[in-house]
């Protein structure tokens, strides 16, 4: 007996604004069905939706309960994909929504920021093999020991999509959003930015973590550690607006740059300690004493007694930290806040891009702080007022 393929599709929030819009995605999602294959949607919340939830949190309370905000974000997938259950009822199509809780989505017990532990798809499986769409709200989870409901971090729908169809062994994950693919900058920044069509693992999760907001690089990680089919496709656009992730790189050693990325915000935090594990011991004990999520940090050292740690994460959240730390006496906020500006690219650690980076930076006025080097990128720390400038003279080396 012949098994209907099963497809992953993950939409972004701008996909689901309003509900004409949900409405388009549900006609979408039916016509695949009606070409035979077992369909797996999940949503992120609508438009700004979660935004406008954690800004309504902290006008409540200046330091929310990482829990009860767990709670109150969920809300906004949960509303997005009841309402696409609805839409595709209308249509004549069978589906069911479920939470991540109901999809078997097992995480750790990190509020905010958990991490995946297992997929349990019991139900999910069921209402497939039943002929329905499954509706999933994305972004979510539970911890199996404790019940407690749990979120993945922001963009943590791309880490569910990409979890669900590996479990599934779906024949392809598609993220969907009102962007033309994966380009070479921000469009919103780099008017003529181009669009790249074949992208290997590792490069897109170097881009995702120094910036790119296509996906979390969380996600990326998990597609090329599981083999998952990824694309990511513009929502209405075709193969000519979509991205294929492969597992062979692009080029050799040639020290081209594939894209610019950057970091709106980088913060510094200066621990007194006797040595860089000390430092981290402190670092996160503070974290946990004040129920704070970790930052996604990107560089340390230890010097004369002080550890520095270099980071980064959601507004909300540094805002958060810096505050606690300014009541303590070990931890302070040290230098002015920065961004960053980074370039992926093959070969270029070894080339003389670093180089020519800082120099076409001078060139224009900007004066980088610091550069940190991994194997496929180039990453330079600027002034927060410069960084878009930043993007749009390095562009140049595309």
């Amino acid at each position: 007996m012949r098994i209907n393929p099963i497809i992953v599709q993950k939409y972004g929030g701008a996909c689901l604004e309003t509900p004409t819009k949900i409405r388009a995605v549900a006609s979408s999602l039916a016509d695949l069905h009606s070409r035979g294959h077992r369909v797996v949607a999940i949503v992120s919340a609508m438009g700004k939706t979660t935004d406008e939830l954690v800004k309504t949190a902290y006008q409540v309370s200046s330091h929310p309960n990482r829990r009860e905000l767990d709670m109150l974000l969920t809300a906004g997938e949960r509303i997005s994909m009841s309402l696409m259950s609805m839409a595709l009822s209308d249509l004549g199509v069978p589906a069911i929504s479920f939470t991540g809780s109901q999809a078997g989505v097992m995480t750790d017990e990190s509020h905010s920021s958990a991490r995946i532990l297992d997929v349990r798809p019991v139900r999910v499986r069921e209402e497939l093999d039943r002929g329905r769409i499954v509706v999933l709200a994305g972004f979510q989870g539970v911890n199996p020991v404790t019940k407690e409901i749990t979120t993945l971090g922001r963009g943590g729908s791309d880490t569910t999509a990409v979890a669900m169809a590996a479990v599934l062994k779906a024949n392809c994950c598609e993220i969907i959003k009102e962007v033309d693919g994966v380009c070479s900058a921000d469009p919103h920044i780099v008017a003529n930015a181009k669009s790249i069509r074949q992208l290997d693992f590792a490069s897109l999760s170097e881009m995702c973590f120094w910036g790119a907001k296509v996906l979390h690089f969380r996600s990326v990680e998990l597609a090329q550690s599981q083999n998952v089919p990824l694309v990511l496709k513009k929502w209405g656009g075709g193969e000519e607006h979509s991205t294929q992730v492969m597992k062979g790189v692009a080029g050799m050693e040639s020290g081209k740059v594939l894209a610019v990325n950057s970091m709106a915000r980088v913060e510094h935090v200066e621990i007194d300690s006797s040595d860089l594990n000390q430092g981290f011991e402190k670092f996160a004990r503070h974290l946990k004493e004040n129920g704070l999520p970790w930052p996604q940090l990107l560089a340390s050292a230890f010097t004369a007694g002080k550890t520095r740690i270099m980071m980064t994460c959601d507004a909300e959240s540094l805002d958060t930290l810096l505050r606690t730390v300014e009541r303590t006496k070990d931890l302070r906020k040290q230098r002015e806040t920065l961004s960053s500006v980074s370039l992926t690219c093959f070969g270029g650690v070894s080339s003389d891009l670093p180089f020519k980076a800082i120099q076409i930076l001078q060139h224009h006025g900007i004066i980088a702080d610091k550069y940190v080097l991994s194997p496929h990128s180039v990453n330079l720390f600027v002034p927060v007022e410069t960084r878009e400038a930043a993007v749009k003279a390095l562009h140049s080396l595309i």
